[in-house]
């Protein structure tokens, strides 16, 4: 029996939660990011994108290209609140639901067909969630993952496209390969100086050659490209909180070690975050004395996963839980309030450069392990 996946995807979501909260923005250029010339963009309204404006550009350029645009720093609890409203409604009704991102979820609607019309409850599903909540939603709904994401990505904005069982080759020939999910600028860039731009080309190429030249991830992409994709649809849960600790082999008052410790476990816990594609709220720090007294120190925080941010509240907590100056045998971080999202959308007040320094070092560890890559700090 043939599958059928729905993804649905807020439009332009943080853009759209801004706009709830404040209708004087409603149709003009609006980029949400860092406010300084250092800062990235999060993400941009379809006016400013006209401008040429997209994710993940500095903030300079995007002021550059659209000075018109209306600069807003971003408020990620107000979109986590939205996120979770927008979750709720989906799981309300829904079989089985993931929650891909902050912003996107998909569906298995398998079987249902037969009962209701899988198109039809998907369109009343759209429809529910624009009433209660006042925001854009956008669905592909075809038989698998790959095929109703980049059918999402042609029905917006505020959209709805079914690809019938059959059709999904068809229907993905004449778009370009930077449809397909997983097709980032380097490999963009390879494909073209194979002489490929639509995946009508990449479909025409045999398995085989796609494996020689890029790998196993040849094989992915060319699967992609011809409407294959058994991933199933895994049911949504949040993992409430990550920890780690350290028990140090003698009980010790040295500062340097102890701050370089911290350091070490937060970062570790960053990079699994971002590994994971969450971002947490909540960082709590825990030291245990040699007399076995134990204490902690928590505080709320804007959603993230930059380990910078982290390291730097990390040790501000733990200034002001150690007071006692007494020899330690245990410290630990705990991050909670765990939501999905995604590591470059998070970085409102980061540099460029902070951010291609993190992808870089998570790219390295990757694929070569944790300890492959290590700050001097922490050494």
């Amino acid at each position: 029996m043939p599958r059928s996946i729905l993804h649905l995807d807020m439009d332009t979501f943080f853009v759209s939660v801004e706009r709830l909260l404040n209708s004087s923005l409603a149709g003009k250029p609006v980029i949400i990011g860092g406010s300084s010339d250092r800062g990235v963009v999060a993400s941009c309204s379809y006016e400013s994108r006209k401008y040429g404006v997209h994710s993940a550009m500095p903030m300079k350029l995007a002021k550059q290209l659209c000075p018109d645009a209306i600069i807003i720093k971003g408020d990620y609890d107000q979109y986590s609140k939205y996120s979770q409203i927008v979750t709720d409604i989906l799981r309300d009704g829904a079989p089985v639901v993931e929650k891909a991102s902050i912003d996107e979820h998909y569906i298995d609607l398998s079987g249902m067909d037969k009962y209701f019309g899988c198109l039809q409850w998907a369109a009343q599903l759209r429809q529910k969630v624009i009433t209660q909540t006042g925001l854009p939603i956008s669905f592909g709904l075809s038989q698998n993952k790959t095929v109703s994401k980049i059918a999402t990505g042609e029905a917006k904005p505020n959209g709805q496209l079914n690809v019938q069982y059959g059709n999904e080759k068809a229907f993905l020939a004449p778009l370009s390969i930077k449809k397909i999910p997983m097709i980032g600028e380097k490999t963009f860039k390879q494909l073209r100086d194979m002489g490929v731009s639509k995946i009508a080309t990449l479909q025409q190429i045999q398995p085989e050659q796609m494996q020689r030249i890029m790998g196993d991830n040849g094989i992915s992409i060319w699967r992609k490209a011809n409407g294959i994709d058994n991933n199933p649809v895994v049911p949504y849960h949040e993992r409430k909180s990550m920890s780690n600790e350290t028990t140090f082999d003698k009980d010790t008052i040295d500062i340097n070690l102890l701050e370089r410790t911290l350091l070490k476990i937060t970062d570790s816990l960053a990079f699994d975050l971002r590994k994971d594609q969450k971002l947490c709220g909540c960082i709590t720090i825990k030291i245990r004395y040699s007399n076995f007294d134990t204490y902690t120190k928590q505080a709320r925080i804007s959603y993230t996963a930059s380990d910078r941010v982290l390291s730097q509240k990390a040790l501000e907590l733990f200034k002001k839980l150690y007071e006692k100056r007494m020899m330690i045998r245990l410290v630990g971080v705990k991050l909670s309030d765990i939501i999905s999202g995604s590591f470059q959308i998070d970085l409102f007040n980061d540099a460029v450069r902070d951010i291609h320094l993190a992808q870089a070092m998570d790219g390295i560890r990757k694929r070569f392990g944790y300890n492959t890559i290590k700050k001097a700090v922490i050494l």
